[in-house]
C-alpha cells in the first residue's frame, strides 16, 4: 500500500514523503517486532541490548551500550534493571571509578536468545517484498539520507 493511501494525506515535497514513509514503515516493523518479543517477556530495546552484550562476549560499560542501541532511549538504566530483575544481565560498578557501570549477559540471557534464535521465527516476521539488491539500495538510500 501506498504511503498516501495508508494514511490518507498528500505531501509537500518527495523529501517530506520519503521522511514520512521511512517513520510509518519504522512503527510498521516495530509494532511486529514488539508483538513477537511480547511472547518471551522482552521488549524490542532490551533484546537489543541481550544481543549487543551476547555480541560483546564479555563485561560491557552502559555507556557503550547507549552508543550501540538501535533506538536510542534516554531510560536505558531503567531497561537495564528490568533485564537484571528477569536474571538475564549482572551488572558490577568499576572499582576505580563507581560512576562506571558494567553490565555481562547471564546464562538464562544467552539461553532465552537461544530460544529466540531457534525458533527461526524473528528473522521471517517481516514480509520480505524486495530483492537483495533492492534491500542493498535501500540501506544505502537510508546510509545516505542520515548524511
Amino acid at each position: 500500500m501506498k504511503i498516501e493511501d495508508a494514511i490518507k494525506s498528500k505531501f509537500k515535497s518527495p523529501f517530506i514523503k520519503a521522511v514520512v514513509n521511512v517513520r510509518y514503515t519504522s512503527n510498521y516493523m516495530s509494532g511486529i517486532q514488539n508483538s513477537f518479543m511480547g511472547q518471551f517477556d522482552l521488549t524490542m530495546p532490551q533484546f537489543n541490548i541481550l544481543r549487543i552484550l551476547r555480541g560483546a562476549g564479555e563485561m560491557v560499560s552502559v555507556n557503550s551500550i547507549k552508543e550501540r542501541m538501535v533506538e536510542k532511549s534516554p531510560n536505558t538504566t531503567r531497561l537495564l534493571d528490568k533485564l537484571i530483575e528477569k536474571e538475564l544481565i549482572s551488572r558490577e560498578r568499576c572499582e576505580k571509578d563507581r560512576r562506571v557501570v558494567y553490565v555481562q549477559i547471564s546464562e538464562k540471557g544467552l539461553d532465552l536468545l537461544k530460544k529466540i534464535d531457534e525458533s527461526g521465527e524473528f528473522d521471517k516476521l517481516l514480509p520480505n517484498h524486495l530483492t537483495d539488491e533492492e534491500c542493498e539500495t535501500l540501506s544505502a538510500l537510508l546510509d545516505k539520507m542520515r548524511g
